[in-house]
């Protein structure tokens, strides 16, 4: 059995230690995989400081939680996305992600501590402080994949240190980032079982009773697209091969009934590029996509796999009428959500969308949102910057975009889009500022990228700056 593990995010830096997390190869054809342990390093000396378990080993907390000595054998739960740090309290955030195999667990019988949860530890000893899991037994691929966001806000008159996450599922988590405890009450709703051989889904997910979803979560005959009559009827028609499922049901092994439609995909809600937290009034900016999906299972070679089943379809997206997208629009949005309250403050579409596609040209709707990947997000103190690749205003089946990639400016009271500022390719990263001179930069690297069309392109980092303020009499 080969595996790969190697690195997607750089080291995260506390005092004087290095924390290092790892990419575990997805989609392992085998139960034994490579765990993602957690490591870190004394600065001075490069010496191995500490391991912190993500699969917990031998006597360690969590270990109940891996079915039949599961933890023995069973890998991935890697922190592959950026690592968070409050350096006043020691303190490292740790978005740990999916056990093996992402689709399937009947070898990992359990909840499957510490998969798909944030972990915070203390930076110089890698003691647990405290955890939360965002997902029990996963099966949708539904790992944190983005940094935690630190925040501090005011919370029914009390002040709060707090942490949010972000997640592919479109919930955003918030505790206090000291104790671990919710800011708001999280509860445990009952999710639909698994009807798979051998398999066992936790019966309950946890859904955060504030702040409330942020995109689309689960899918039914009304949310499919009716910007008019007889698209509504071709939506119907697609959707007759599938069932319409809500969020966190289990997929379900090809050719035993309909397959799924999962909304959220697993690249999100949200994914790697996270969200934007203004620091100084509390309100966090989350990007987002809208995408249903559907997923099987199938009994794999015996030749090539140990599991019962590993998935025959991996997510495959599912077209609406025409080219256009199965669900009604927004297909990419902006949520800002003030985190002293819980509540959303605005929400807009977020790219141009398809306005002129001819089966809806004439009804002249203004944006519509896209389904843009990664849409890295800016907040400064006047505006908010949001990454958009290219997009297809009209002709899905068009060679190029007829809308260049760029850089959008929103106003961050309102969210009323200001402008764009175009880019010479696809941008693969969060936007940064900085200060030079007396002059402010804004800078983000292009092309280059190998998902979601980066392709052959070489990267290229862009470097913008306000215009030099002149001096005179």
């Amino acid at each position: 059995m080969e595996s790969q593990t190697t690195h997607s995010s750089p080291p995260a830096v506390c005092g004087n230690t290095a924390i290092v997390g790892s990419i575990v190869a997805d989609g392992v054809m085998h139960k034994e995989s490579p765990p993602g342990f957690v490591r870190a390093y004394d600065i001075p000396t490069g010496d191995l400081a500490w391991v912190f378990h993500t699969i917990p080993q031998g006597d360690e907390f969590g270990t109940e939680t891996w079915e039949t000595e599961s933890w023995r054998y069973s890998g991935n739960t890697n922190v592959w996305s950026t690592i968070a740090v409050d350096e006043e309290t020691g303190t490292a955030y740790l978005p740990v992600s999916t056990a093996t195999n992402d689709l399937y667990g009947g070898h990992r019988l359990g909840d499957n501590l510490y998969s798909e949860s944030i972990v915070a530890v203390d930076c110089q000893t890698g003691e647990r402080r405290w955890h939360y899991q965002f997902v029990h037994h996963g099966l949708w691929d539904f790992d944190p994949s983005t940094a935690p966001n630190l925040f501090e806000a005011t919370v029914d008159g009390r002040a709060i240190k707090g942490v949010v996450q972000v997640t592919k599922q479109a919930f955003a988590f918030v505790f206090d980032r000291t104790t671990g405890e919710p800011v708001w009450e999280i509860e445990e709703r009952e999710v639909p079982p698994s009807d798979v051989p051998g398999e066992r889904a936790a019966p309950t997910q946890p859904f955060p009773t504030k702040p409330a979803p942020y995109d689309r979560q689960g899918i039914t005959e009304d949310d499919l697209i009716d910007l008019t009559p007889e698209l509504r009827a071709e939506a119907l028609d697609i959707v007759s091969d599938y069932d319409l499922v809500p969020l966190c049901t289990p997929p379900r092994v090809k050719g035993e009934g309909k397959p799924t439609l999962q909304l959220p995909s697993e690249g999100g809600g949200t994914n790697w590029t996270g969200a934007a937290l203004d620091p100084e009034s509390g309100v966090l900016y989350v990007p987002s996509y809208t995408l249903p999906v559907t997923v099987s299972l199938t009994r794999p070679d015996p030749n090539r796999s140990n599991l019962n089943f590993v998935p025959d379809r991996w997510y495959e997206s599912v077209d609406g009428p025409r080219g256009l997208p199965l669900v009604k629009p927004p297909y990419g949005r902006i949520t800002a959500i003030d985190l002293n309250t819980g509540e959303h403050l605005w929400m807009v579409p977020h790219g141009t969308g398809p306005v002129n596609h001819p089966a809806i040209a004439h009804l002249e709707l203004g944006r519509l949102g896209k389904v843009n990947h990664q849409p890295g997000a800016l907040v400064t103190a006047t505006l908010l910057f949001v990454t958009a690749s290219g997009e297809h205003s009209g002709d899905p089946e068009a060679d190029e975009p007829d809308i260049p990639p760029e850089i959008s400016v929103y106003d961050k009271e309102t969210g009323e889009y200001l402008g764009g500022i175009e880019l010479p390719d696809t941008p693969h990263s969060n936007l940064i500022s900085y200060e030079h001179g007396g002059r402010q930069y804004l800078a983000v690297a292009t092309g280059g990228g190998r998902y979601y069309g980066g392709g052959g392109t070489l990267p290229v980092l862009v470097a913008l700056a306000l215009p030099r303020e002149e001096s005179g009499s």
